[in-house]
């Protein structure tokens, strides 16, 4: 008697789905969210994906830290497009990373290891990893994202970050152990605004 033939995994994607839950490790999680808010705060698309990889990549820095960051604002995006020359960097400020990006011939592009990231590659990389629940995911972040003013979610995106990230198993590392990114648990935040963190 045959073995009956192994699941696909867009057959196991759709179950992951239908149970408003998907197992992934923290780093692509973070990548989309980040890039989700990159993109409510008025950077295109492509520059959104690579600031996203970039702060996947770096670690919060302290409160008080002696930075000078690019707070963004539509306006400032718009002005460090017009006025920032073609290789000059500036350090913008998201989820609590100093991100380096440089003006390309593209337009912004986030930093690693002082190369240009390509967005391309971003893109394919979050595809990898969320497969069929990319599409689901990315919008239940938009409707978080949406659900506040530019200015509340630059200044909430790496607390609600915290709320919403895989829950890792007892003794797994944080980086690289799966978890569950719980769907409701985003929906539920857009419900509700979380208190301003002190100045």
């Amino acid at each position: 008697m045959r073995a009956p033939p192994r699941r696909r995994r867009s057959e196991a994607g759709s179950r992951a789905l239908r149970r408003r839950t998907v197992t992934i490790d923290r780093t692509p999680v973070l990548t989309l969210w980040a890039s989700v808010v990159a993109r409510r705060l008025g950077f295109g698309r492509d520059e959104a994906l690579t600031l996203g990889r970039a702060v996947a990549g770096l670690g919060a820095y302290r409160k008080g830290a002696p930075i000078r960051l690019v707070t963004p604002t539509r306006a400032a995006i718009k002005e460090r497009r017009r006025e920032l020359k073609a290789g000059k960097r500036v350090q913008v400020d998201l989820l609590r990373r100093a991100v380096p990006v440089v003006r390309t011939r593209e337009g912004l592009r986030a930093l690693s290891q002082d190369r240009p990231i390509a967005p391309d590659v971003v893109e394919q990389y979050l595809e990898i990893k969320f497969g069929d629940a990319l599409k689901l995911v990315r919008s239940a972040m938009k409707r978080l994202a949406r659900s506040m003013s530019a200015p509340e979610i630059a200044a909430q995106a790496d607390e609600l970050y915290e709320k919403f990230r895989p829950n890792i198993p007892h003794g797994e590392p944080g980086w690289g152990a799966e978890g569950k990114l719980d769907l409701d648990r985003i929906e539920r935040l857009s419900k509700r605004k979380l208190p301003r963190r002190p100045a």
